[in-house]
């Protein structure tokens, strides 16, 4: 099955649905892997150029995962659900257990509990070549308005868009608009083939971004159930470098634990949330 065909099958799967960490010399260099199209405050348009990168084996190269869109220590932060790769999911059954109750209201807050399907995608920032392959997260839209559903006609018209040789630059624009809630958050309005073209005039550089050894896990970090378990028991999980293990900020607060803040953040870690959950 060709890179075209991968890509198609796994949109229309989805139309029909409606690792460990890699060791960064710095924080500046991970936060240097992350591609984000949340516009900064104050902006509310802008573009930006991308290149795909094409899969080792042909494969489609929009990694599904899912993530929990959830508060912790007053920050917006999305958790990945161990559920995806059938693993016990700590949030996933307070949600459970809140549907239970047949209360509306739990029904509600259940709701914002449950984890959402994103795609993660590596991809070349063409403002940033020097940073390397970068990953960008985006959601899937149930309504078919979301980023994928405006790359995949371009795929369908303008063939493997990852094509080392032949392949194209999209240039995405990014605008602000607001949520039933009144909140303002950025959307994809649009995505545009560029001409096709060599993913880079140096051969050798092309193809060390396509031999790249990262992958997502690398980046967007999957945390343990101790760590997701204190989150669903409304806790804030404070790394402990001395116990090099993830500790409750409220217990070490009681008894006295020095712990040394989070773990490194994530430049998408208070990004905008869904705007049709219930917030």
């Amino acid at each position: 099955m060709s890179t075209l065909d991968s890509v198609l099958a796994q949109y229309e799967k989805n139309k029909q649905a409606t690792s460990g960490n890699a060791n960064f010399a710095s924080q500046e260099d991970r936060m240097k892997k992350y591609f984000t199209t949340v516009l900064p405050k104050g902006v509310k348009t802008a573009e930006k150029r991308v290149r795909i990168l094409p899969t080792k084996d042909g494969s489609t190269p929009f990694v599904e995962a899912k993530f929990h869109e959830i508060q912790v220590d007053g920050k917006w932060v999305k958790l990945y659900d161990p559920a995806f790769e059938g693993k016990r999911s700590p949030l996933n059954e307070v949600a459970e257990s809140l549907k239970m109750t047949g209360d509306p209201k739990d029904k509600e807050i259940a709701s914002t509990y449950y984890s959402r399907k994103y795609y993660i995608v590596k991809l070349i920032d063409r403002e940033n070549e020097q940073d390397g392959p970068k990953f960008w997260r985006f959601k899937h839209n149930s309504k078919g308005e979301g980023a994928l559903d405006k790359i995949i006609p371009i795929w369908r018209n303008k063939g493997d868009i990852t094509d080392p040789e032949k392949g194209r630059d999209l240039i995405l624009t990014l605008s602000l608009t607001k949520s039933g809630n009144g909140k303002e958050y950025t959307v994809v309005s649009s995505v545009i083939p560029e001409d096709a073209g060599p993913l880079n005039s140096d051969p050798t550089i092309a193809q060390e971004w396509i031999a790249d050894e990262l992958v997502w896990t690398d980046v967007y970090s999957k945390k343990p159930e101790e760590y997701l378990e204190m989150v669903a028991r409304g806790e804030t999980p404070r790394w402990n470098k001395e116990a090099k293990k993830w500790v409750s900020a409220e217990t070490a607060d009681s008894t006295g634990e020095v712990n040394i803040g989070n773990s490194p953040s994530d430049p998408q870690e208070n990004e905008d949330t869904d705007p049709d959950l219930p917030f």
